[in-house]
C-alpha cells in the first residue's frame, strides 16, 4: 500500500517538465530576448503570443528555446490546463 502514494510525487517529478531547441546553424551572438511566462490556453491549443525578433535580431536568429518547467506544469495543473505557461527564448544571430 504504501509504494502507491509514492507514485503520485513520481509522476509530478517525472512528467512536469520538457524542454525543445531548434538550432538554426547560424552563429549565435550575445543578444537574447527571454519571455519567461509566455501564456498559451486550452492544453496549448492557443499559444503564446509570438516573439517579435526581427527589430532585435536584424541578422536572423541563431536559436530558440522553449521549455516547461515544474513550476509551469503546476500551473497547468492547477488551471486543469486551461492556462499552460511556458519559458521563450530567442538567441539572435551574429
Amino acid at each position: 500500500m504504501r509504494r502507491s502514494w509514492l507514485a503520485i510525487p513520481a509522476a509530478f517529478v517525472l512528467a512536469g517538465c520538457y524542454h525543445v531547441t531548434v538550432d538554426t546553424g547560424m552563429a549565435p551572438s550575445a543578444t537574447v530576448i527571454e519571455q519567461p511566462w509566455a501564456l498559451g490556453f486550452v492544453y496549448g491549443l492557443i499559444a503564446p503570443p509570438t516573439v517579435e525578433s526581427k527589430s532585435t535580431c536584424p541578422k536572423g536568429v541563431a536559436k530558440v528555446e522553449s521549455q516547461m518547467s515544474l513550476v509551469n506544469g503546476l500551473v497547468s495543473m492547477l488551471t486543469a490546463s486551461i492556462v499552460t505557461p511556458m519559458t521563450i527564448k530567442v538567441t539572435c544571430a551574429m
